[in-house]
């Protein structure tokens, strides 16, 4: 079976054209991509052979190899013949078809040799490069040095011993040629992919990069959709899916890949959930507990387990563990152990845990997927683990029927182990099996190789004959897992071994692999921040006397001058020299060396300003980063940040606009753009006179600030702050927003109510909201749907509960139930509230300010003993039966009168209190 875009290609060609390319594609198919790249067009473009239109055109006349195809291919492409009975071959579309095909080839020869293997079976060197360069050593390295800073973009450098380069390089020259693109529409999707095989050679993304990526991205994907799929492009969609799934995983669009996975998933009716099952995870278990696993079963397949497994795949190490079961041993009963059972489809219900059916490897793929999204989403502790090993291992145990993706699942699964003491030797043994294998696989030094005959040892001993995969099965999903190259792998090898201690391991691989800014690193982290300096200014720099051979590397400082012309990577190793000496000059000199295209620098010099509270140099900084890579979410929300220390909120809003668009689900970005929309003035409409007294407030920013709370809310859910920010501005739109009053106080009763107690209720605004409600036209009717009954529930579910000490809120409380024909209940309230101000300690001695309060809550509760007491009661048992409130209202409110007035009288008898006090005892008297 063949990669996709090929079997697209193939599908739309015309009749005459796939007769012609018919070798050429099968070559393809089969992983022969010798045979495309000897075809004598394609010598001719690489120079090995020459007609009237390239005999003048010579390598040492152009500044670089990839320019010197260039300007061939434009020749080879212009030769049009206008005799309309020229054979198929001779014709413009034959030609850029095939050039094409030769691209695909160049792209997918590259990554055999550097991610999947097996080794090539030919020097790419002897085929792709002029016969002068390709004789000696030193002019092939020469050349492909210089390819290699080629690649350089914005000022990120590619790693500097890619092996075959010229390879890659071929494919981005072709695909770059105007006629192909316009002529050739697959040429997209091809460019698409050598522009990420490029990212990931840089040692960060690259904005223009990026750019790039995403520009052809959307070409590709109305190319799609703009046709109906032919039959031989069998999941067309899902397989760009996938592929666009894994870009957005690599830039840290975690929440696009997860979108783009979940229609993957739909549009290939697979069926999986992770759930969990009763079982033993340990030898000595003795009581069986809830084990998280993933049921999967790709359509069409049926419920029984898989069958033996001949496919030859990777090997996979046994855990060999005293305690921990080599896998989880689940509980033999019905599968009504399973847990959320009813949720699961019966497809999926049915499945027997330890005997699931082989998944297809497009579905093991989004498995895959989904579990490094998870990683990537979250931050790195064991419950994301916990939740990322089951797909993984759900890949394994079904045996995958393809050999990249059968690698791939181990590499996860080592990658989850490397983080659990039981499990952390199995994970990085199996690391280093996968790196002997890629090693020997891409560059054959543990087999036979065609560019050297060296050899090292594997952790594993040689596959057999039979026991590899040939190459069309390795590349048919490597788009779409996103593998990584051998070099990587090393370098996440050598990262794991400096998480478990073995730091001269770590540095021996990355001293090899010539990662001296890794190798820098390791050493700075390990509080070694001499060495680290050493190894970095040794690039940069030339010795303190000038004389580099006689200088002694681990006693030089390498102060001497700056290397002329600098290193490709030196704006990353400048920047590295600021983090270790906290040097801002550093950081400037990076943002210089590299044309001022290395957003890094700028990010740094603005974290550093911000960390001195210099906002506006840091508001400067972040402007020319993001200037540079508009599509960095930390920047855009730093520099929102600064400028709302600045105090230039219409900036902020635009900042943390940016962010929201990058990211809607960042509710700190979310909060942020509200507090900056709250600072702005409204917008101001005119009558068409321009009579400012018509005027009209439109677009309150204080409105849009209410509705970025409210999705910072919606994000955090549990975020008293942001809670209380909503409750805050909704009181103060105009007119205020009821609903979402009454929604974020009963928010905030539930996180806070517990610890705060009625400190968490907004007494103000529920006066307010009650008010509202009870002088409402529709009157306060709980009976029916609506703000009544919804501030009814508010009050007696959640903040009656809380209520203590609050005058107030009894109050407030005490008018919804005279509004709602409750008067006991209001009675009970106004009790309440009065014995809440009177209960105060030495409330008698205080200011004249306390009595008066004490005063006016004595007069408000012989008020309501006198329009309460009288009535019948409407509420509980008595309810109906004629029985008053309080038939002994006058005794209680005399009582409640002279009680204050006892206490108040050594202090406050000449007082206007005392005053009204004693008036209202004299018409209580009178009423008698």
């Amino acid at each position: 079976m063949a990669d996709v875009l090929l079997d697209y290609f193939r599908s739309t060609l015309p009749e005459e054209l796939a007769s012609v390319l018919g070798d050429s594609l099968k070559a393809l198919e089969s992983g022969d991509f010798l045979t495309v790249l000897q075809k004598s067009e394609v010598q001719l473009l690489l120079g090995h052979q020459d007609d009237d239109s390239t005999r003048n055109v010579h390598l040492k006349d152009f500044p670089s190899w990839s320019d010197y195809l260039f300007h061939r291919l434009g020749l080879i492409l212009s030769n049009r013949s206008g005799d309309s009975d020229i054979p198929i071959e001779e014709t413009p579309a034959y030609r850029q078809n095939l050039f094409f095909l030769a691209a695909v080839a160049a792209l997918y020869a590259f990554l055999q040799s550097t991610v999947t293997g097996p080794p090539l079976p030919f020097k790419s060197s002897e085929i792709l490069l002029p016969k002068d360069v390709a004789s000696t050593a030193l002019a092939i390295s020469k050349l492909r040095a210089d390819l290699v800073a080629s690649l350089s973009a914005d000022g990120v450098a590619a790693y500097s011993l890619t092996p075959n380069v010229e390879l890659l390089c071929l494919a981005e020259t072709i695909l770059v040629c105007p006629p192909i693109q316009k002529y050739v529409e697959h040429s997209f999707w091809a460019r698409l992919r050598v522009n990420f095989v490029h990212q990931r050679l840089l040692s960060e993304p690259a904005p223009s990069l990026q750019k790039a990526i995403y520009d052809d991205l959307a070409t590709v994907e109305r190319m799609i959709l703009s046709r109906p799929q032919e039959r031989e492009a069998k999941d067309l969609h899902v397989h760009f899916l996938l592929e666009r799934a894994a870009v957005h995983t690599h830039h840290g669009f975690d929440k696009k890949a997860k979108a783009d996975l979940d229609q993957a998933t739909a549009e290939r009716k697979f069926e999986f959930a992770l759930t969990g099952l009763m079982g033993k995870r340990t030898k000595y278990q003795q009581k069986d507990t809830s084990q998280l696993l993933v049921l999967a079963r790709s359509a069409g397949s049926d419920t029984s387990g898989a069958p033996k497994d001949t496919a030859s795949k990777p090997n996979a190490l046994d855990l060999n563990d005293d305690t921990l079961l080599e896998s989880i041993s689940f509980t033999k009963s019905a599968s009504t152990e399973i847990q959320n059972e009813s949720s699961l489809p019966a497809s999926l219900a049915s499945l027997d845990p330890e005997n699931q059916p082989k998944l297809d490897p497009l579905d093991s793929v989004i498995l895959l997927e989904i579990a490094s999204s998870i990683t990537n989403t979250n931050p790195a502790d064991g419950i994301t683990r916990e939740e990322t090993i089951p797909y993984a291992t759900r890949v394994l145990d079904g045996g995958s029927s393809n050999w990249q993706v059968y690698t791939q699942a181990l590499l996860v699964r080592s990658r989850i182990e490397g983080y659990k003491s039981r499990t952390m030797e199995r994970g990085l043994l199996q690391l280093q099996a996968l790196v002997d294998q890629v090693i020997a696989d891409t560059s054959g030094q543990a087999t036979t190789d065609a560019e050297t005959d060296t050899q090292v040892t594997s952790f594993l001993p040689k596959a057999k004959e039979g026991e590899s995969a040939p190459v069309n099965e390795r590349l048919r999903y490597v788009f779409s897992l996103c593998s990584p190259s051998c070099w990587e792998l090393e370098a996440e090898l050598a990262a794991r071994w400096v998480s478990v201690g073995g730091l001269r391991s770590a540095l021996e691989i990355y001293e090899r692999l010539e990662m001296w800014a890794e190798a820098a690193l390791c050493w700075a982290a390990t509080e070694k921040e001499e060495k680290a300096k050493r190894i970095i200014r040794r690039l940069l720099f030339h010795a303190t006397s000038g004389d580099d051979e006689a200088a002694d590397p681990d006693e030089e400082k390498w102060e001497g001058a700056e290397r002329d012309p600098p290193p490709s990577e030196a704006p990353r190793l400048y920047c590295i020299l600021g983090d270790i000496d906290q040097d801002l000059a550093m950081y400037e000199k990076a943002w210089e060396v590299s044309g001022k295209r290395y957003a890094r620098a700028q990010r740094s010099l603005g974290q550093r300003y911000f960390a001195k509270k210099d906002y506006e140099k840091a508001a400067e900084a972040y402007a020319l980063s993001i200037k540079i890579n508009g599509l960095n979410h930390p920047s855009w929300f730093a520099l929102g940040c600064a400028y709302l220390e600045l105090m230039r909120f219409k900036d902020a809003v635009e900042a943390f606009s940016r962010c929201v668009q990058l990211d809607d689900q960042d509710a700190e970005a979310w909060s942020n753009l509200a507090a900056a929309l709250l600072h702005l003035r409204p917008k101001i409409s005119s009558n068409e006179d321009g009579e400012i007294s018509e005027a009209k407030v439109t677009n309150h920013p204080r409105t849009d600030a209410l509705k970025a709370f409210k999705r910072a809310a919606a994000i955090k859910h549990d975020n008293y702050r942001i809670w209380s920010n909503v409750l805050a501005v909704a009181g103060s739109t105009n007119p205020p927003s009821w609903p979402d009053i009454v929604n974020a106080q009963r928010r905030i009763c539930e996180i806070r109510g517990e610890t705060d107690g009625e400190k968490c209720v907004d007494a103000e605004l529920l006066e307010l909201l009650v008010r509202h409600v009870v002088q409402s036209e529709d009157g306060f009717d709980i009976s029916k749907p609506g703000l009544a009954r919804l501030v009814n529930e508010l009050i007696e579910k959640h903040i009656k509960p809380l209520i203590t000490v609050s005058p107030s809120l009894w109050t407030t409380l005490a008018t919804l139930y005279m509004h709602t024909n409750r008067p006991s209940s209001a009675l009970e309230c106004h009790e309440k509230a009065w014995r809440a101000v009177t209960s105060q300690p030495n409330w008698e001695t205080k200011t004249e300010k306390e009595w008066d309060v004490v005063v006016q809550q004595t007069v408000d509760l012989v008020d309501a003993y006198e329009t309460l007491g009288p009535r019948e009661r409407s509420e509980g048992l008595a309810a109906g039966s004629g029985e008053l409130v309080a038939k002994d209202w006058k005794f209680k409110a005399r009582s409640a009168v002279r009680s204050v007035m006892g206490k108040g009288k050594e202090a406050w008898e000449d007082s206007v209190g005392w005053d009204k006090l004693k008036d209202r005892l004299d018409e209580l008297k009178n009423r008698d």
